[in-house]
């Protein structure tokens, strides 16, 4: 697989991780860089770990991974949109605009929208690619992606409002949904 081809791949790894960071910033009242680049690095490290994971477990048993990484991605994926929606749907005075998040729920997020990179990493398994140098392209995909995703999903709060988080809920159904389908045809 060429470096352009890896490329491609690691930022296709990191648009669901792009779409819950907008739905974040939009819940962030002027994120701090400092804050979107923490926010970045910790989803850019969990989405770089998963493929090398998914590569052992593809070295081992690939079918397992293929056989459930689907239902994964559904259930996590679609859970966090869920609540996102339902968040949405609540009064603004209920809202929080600091930029403190709760960490498990950053890391479930992150985990969430890295499933589809730990199948990907069992699959490279199978054509025997350098997944030291897959994994880090997607990581440093992710880390760039979420960072920007933080920032713009605070301008798009500015701009839309709720309506933004309501979408990235939305986003991440249908990409839950969508790797589900994907998986079962």
């Amino acid at each position: 697989m060429s470096i352009f081809a890896l490329i491609l791949l690691a930022f296709a790894m990191s648009t669901d991780a792009f779409a819950a960071a907008i739905g974040k910033g939009v819940k962030i009242n002027r994120p701090r860089l400092s804050f979107a680049l923490k926010i970045g690095l910790l989803f850019g490290l969990i989405e770089a770990t998963t493929p090398f994971i998914g590569w052992f477990i593809g070295r081992a048993a690939s079918s397992y991974v293929e056989a459930w990484d689907h239902w994964i991605a559904l259930i996590i994926l679609s859970g966090l949109g869920i609540h996102m929606v339902l968040e949405s749907l609540k009064p603004a005075e209920e809202e929080s605009t600091s930029q403190k998040q709760s960490f498990i729920l950053l890391c479930i997020t992150a985990l969430g929208t890295s499933i589809d990179a730990m199948a990907v990493g069992a699959s490279l398994a199978l054509i025997d690619v350098n997944i030291a140098i897959a994994a880090t392209l997607i990581g440093i995909a992710t880390f760039s992606m979420v960072t920007i995703g933080i920032m713009l999903g605070s301008v798009m709060g500015t701009l839309i409002g709720k309506r933004a988080e309501t979408f990235g809920g939305i986003v991440l159904v249908s990409v839950g949904t969508w790797i589900f389908v994907s998986h079962t045809l």
